[in-house]
């Protein structure tokens, strides 16, 4: 149903498309639709697109580390432990909270009121480059090269253990944990196709029977929640420091949370067709890691 939606709408995206059928705002024929629903020629398809709420969420004045910036959007690099978009719990000191602040009405509002210009996100305890749209008009071009895959998104961590090989992919669905509703996990299940390319930097240890380590860039083929850390602890290799999926916490007390940051990003700019590709510095935590291990090889 919404691809039928996309093809009579195209100024929408496709998950704001799933919204409204999702909250019965679609019929075919006068009866509600759901995502399921099949279109012939000759059906009546009506939609109804909900006013914008009032957004009741504060503006903060939350320094950024922004990365670029123009008329259209804006590259932050995020630091961990910031929220990306208010949640239970999370209703203030969030990075949507900053950007209020920073861009006052100039942000997307495809996305709701809670995650206004938000594209696409990362996780508190994961750091780097985010890129957030200022209008609709940039929000749904960035959207479509992340569906596309023509927006390119890498990332670099430590994982436990000694990837053998050089480099790899892993291609496996990712979906809601069946017990732990709270997390992710590789299932056949209400899943969604799940692509993560590595390629080893650094190896770490192992050859005196002790702990190894593997310093890794991680390529997003698509974007799932927790990909990269379901995806490393699947193939038993965790991300180091992960409070979720595994991880060797114990040894690196500098590093809370996961040791992954979202290092480089390229797409194209919406609005003049120029390829923009930037890069993040590893931050603190990272290289405390990395000096923590390269010291135990010596």
């Amino acid at each position: 149903m919404d691809k039928t939606l996309a093809v009579l709408m195209p100024d929408m995206t496709r998950s704001y498309l799933q919204k409204i059928i999702e909250q019965g705002l679609v019929s075919v024929n006068g009866k509600p639709a759901d995502k399921k629903t099949k279109v012939c020629l000759g059906d009546v398809i009506e939609a109804e697109i909900p006013d914008n709420e009032k957004l009741e969420l504060e503006p903060e004045n939350i320094p950024l580390d922004i990365a670029y910036e123009d008329d259209d959007l804006l590259v932050v690099n995020k630091p961990k432990g910031m929220v990306v978009h208010p949640a239970a719990g999370h209703y203030s000191g969030t990075l949507v909270n900053a950007l209020l602040y920073h861009c006052g009405d100039s942000l997307s509002g495809i996305n709701g009121v809670e995650r206004p210009g938000i594209v696409h996100r990362i996780d508190m305890m994961t750091s780097g480059l985010l890129i957030v749209a200022k209008n609709d008009f940039a929000h749904k071009s960035l959207a479509e090269q992340i569906k596309e895959h023509s927006f390119t998104r890498r990332y670099e961590a430590v994982v436990v253990g000694n990837l053998k090989e050089d480099s790899g992919t892993v291609n496996a669905p990712i979906g809601r944990h069946p017990i732990d509703r709270k997390k992710m996990a590789v299932t056949d299940k209400n899943s969604r196709n799940a692509i993560t390319h590595y390629d080893v930097l650094q190896r770490f240890g192992g050859n005196g029977g002790g702990s190894s380590y593997t310093h890794v860039r991680l390529t997003l083929e698509t974007g799932r929640t927790h990909q990269i850390r379901v995806h490393m602890a699947y193939i038993g290799h965790p991300v180091v420091c992960d409070p979720v999926y595994g991880g060797a916490k114990q040894q690196f007390a500098c590093c809370e949370g996961q040791c992954l940051h979202a290092r480089e990003i390229e797409f194209v700019h919406p609005r003049d067709g120029r390829t923009i590709s930037l890069t993040s510095e590893l931050p603190k935590y990272f290289n405390d890691v990395l000096h923590k291990l390269d010291s135990k090889v010596r």
